[in-house]
């Protein structure tokens, strides 16, 4: 808001003769004959706890912070992955989706920690063993406080050194991947260019005091983050790396599917002059450019957008609203597929859906509404790989910190106990009627 036979990278070379063979796939035919995805989705920077080397975690620590509170040790899943994997398999679901932390893997510049390779290919190996596909997000929004420092998306060598991060990491665990996505949501910052509410002056100055105070600390006088800042000088960077990232993966394991995920809202035009189609080529154009060599199109849909002449507008009166205000329309993931579809081609994976709710029975009627929307959208079909929840676990929730709630299952703060909600038993039903 934001991811089966066990193989260790010692089980690499004969995994290159297999892909060699792979290769000669059809993309598509790879990917729409597998059993479809019923998960649950997380980030490591979200989940894991100390992500001491992440850009974030420095903005979270400086003053002053746009952040509500820092992340500290989140839900210590890096030490008790284990017991969320379980929680997962529990339910029912098929499929887990979580990400690998650019910044523990590659600390320093080219200093890469097996330790860490390791660490991250024991979850996809025991995601394999207990029956859940892995889906694997290679970037979920942070990177290295050294890459930021340096320019981040914007440095030249951007594309680059994600393309050799994503080597190191297909080499270390590509083997039992079950689709790897290169970016999460790339696109947001564009995204919030139109939004009907854009922050008022006072937080983008406290914005730029945060980045800069987090440059100084860094000893740069810079501090690039493609979510804290203008993002059209980053974007060519982003959708090089893409590139670039794939071509990575792929050169390990050809017939490992690869893709990217797109934050897409259900878009309504308001008027005659509705400004949509101009909006859609400015927040996904540079992306679907980039996407016609991918084999599926991940999206992460929360609700719908109503765009006006000019930008989004405010949501009209006499829609169903939530006690909070916001619209409630679970169907809007349905919509919002269609759309992917159509204007890419490709098959479907919903890597994120899911809802901000501190009530659960908002949750637990959410989510059959919103599988019927996909369910309908096959039916008409659209070919869809997958629903994966966002999100398995109550999490940070970026400069919200820890008031969003969007999680199956609560976790204590202090002693990191995990309780599964009851909308989590309404989900699991759900796929366990349709297994």
């Amino acid at each position: 808001m934001s991811a089966l036979g066990s193989i260790n990278r010692r089980g690499m070379l004969s995994l290159a003769v297999a892909a060699t063979a792979a290769a000669s796939v059809p993309a598509r035919a790879r990917v729409t004959n597998s059993p479809f995805l019923w998960g649950a989705a997380t980030a490591g920077h979200q989940i894991e706890g100390n992500n001491i080397n992440a850009d974030i975690w420095l903005l979270e620590q400086v003053t002053p912070t746009v952040f509500a509170e820092p992340s500290g040790d989140a839900c210590d899943s890096l030490h008790r992955w284990r017991d969320d994997i379980a929680i997962a398999k529990a339910l029912g679901l098929n499929a887990y989706r979580f990400s690998v932390e650019w910044s523990r893997i590659e600390p320093a510049p080219g200093q890469f920690s097996q330790a860490y390779l390791d660490h991250y290919a024991r979850i996809v190996e025991h995601c394999r063993e207990v029956g859940l596909a892995p889906i694997v997000t290679f970037n979920h929004f942070t990177t290295p406080r050294w890459f930021a420092a340096a320019g981040g998306w914007e440095s030249k060598d951007a594309p680059d050194l994600f393309g050799r991060y994503c080597d190191r990491v297909a080499r270390a665990m590509a083997a039992g991947m079950s689709h790897a996505l290169t970016f999460n949501e790339p696109n947001l910052a564009l995204g919030g260019r139109w939004s009907a509410n854009a922050p008022p002056q006072a937080f983008m100055d406290k914005m730029t005091a945060c980045v800069a105070a987090a440059a100084k600390a860094s000893g740069s006088d810079r501090f690039s983050l493609l979510n804290a800042g203008d993002p059209m000088p980053m974007i060519p960077g982003v959708t090089a790396a893409h590139v670039k990232g794939r071509e990575a993966i792929r050169a390990v394991r050809g017939d490992l599917p690869v893709g990217l995920s797109l934050a897409i809202p259900d878009e309504v035009a308001v008027g005659p002059d509705s400004a949509i189609e101009r909006k859609r080529a400015d927040v996904y154009g540079p992306f679907f450019a980039v996407m016609g060599d991918d084999d599926f199109a991940g999206i992460q849909t929360y609700g719908r957008d109503y765009v006006g002449r000019e930008r989004s507008v405010a949501l009209p009166d006499d829609m169903p609203k939530r006690a909070n205000g916001k619209e409630w329309f679970p169907a809007a993931v349905g919509n919002a597929v269609r759309y992917l579809h159509k204007a890419t081609g490709k098959p479907i994976l919903i890597t994120e859906n899911g809802i901000d709710a501190s009530d659960d029975r908002e949750r637990a009627s959410f989510i059959p509404e919103a599988i019927a929307s996909v369910e309908a959208a096959m039916a008409d079909g659209v070919p869809i790989l997958g629903y994966l929840h966002w999100s398995l676990l109550d999490n940070f929730e970026w400069m919200s910190g820890y008031g969003p709630r969007y999680g199956l299952v609560s976790v204590d703060p202090t002693t990191f106990k995990r309780t599964v909600k009851p909308s989590a038993r309404v989900y699991a039903d759900l796929v366990r009627a349709r297994a």
